[in-house]
């Protein structure tokens, strides 16, 4: 039945299939979690080695003192975590396998940092081409994840692009130091 010209139409409710916002709260804190556990993890790997071997490697001219990694991880780990829980909230057709890919991505950024710190000491040059390997299909990884990401969230697929960057860059002093070390 056509409401008259004077009726008001019920609202429709714009949140519909959205979870409620105490969920999402959660949900990014689960997401954050999950990205900061992986960094917590991996620095594990590089307390000892960063003053250890690593300090008196041969270095690519164009690495950046070690106080800068600390913040741009933190920064890239945060923007990880919000572009995944940006993804989750719309709860699309295509949103479970863009999380699948996700979490590879995750798991090869959590697997890098004990091959490439952790390792050298008792497998020598060998860890870090190890670890370059790991860092290039992280690299492609990332990438699906972006092109995963972009469809569902254009804001989660943007928010990804500084880490596709940095990793690109990492993989060149990886390369270096494998190549000089």
């Amino acid at each position: 039945m056509q409401p008259s010209p004077g009726e008001l139409k019920p609202a429709r409710n714009q949140n519909a299939g959205q979870p409620g916002v105490g969920r999402q709260i959660l949900v990014l804190a689960a997401f954050l979690a999950a990205s900061f556990l992986v960094a917590g993890l991996g620095s594990l790997a590089t307390f000892n080695n960063v003053n250890g071997w690593y300090s008196t490697a041969d270095k690519a001219p164009w690495s950046p003192p070690n106080w800068v990694f600390g913040p741009v991880w933190t920064f890239l780990y945060t923007a990880m975590a919000v572009a995944a829980w940006l993804v989750w909230r719309k709860q699309g057709p295509g949103t479970p396998r863009a999380l699948a890919v996700y979490g590879v991505q995750l798991a090869l950024n959590l697997a890098w940092t004990p091959v490439f710190f952790g390792l050298y000491p008792a497998i020598g040059a060998a860890a870090l081409y190890l670890a370059q390997a790991i860092i290039l299909a992280l690299i492609a990884a990332v990438a699906v994840t972006v092109l995963s990401f972009g469809p569902i969230s254009r804001m989660a697929g943007l928010l990804l692009l500084p880490y596709v960057s940095w990793l690109v860059f990492a993989a060149t002093l990886n390369l270096w130091a494998a190549l000089n070390n």
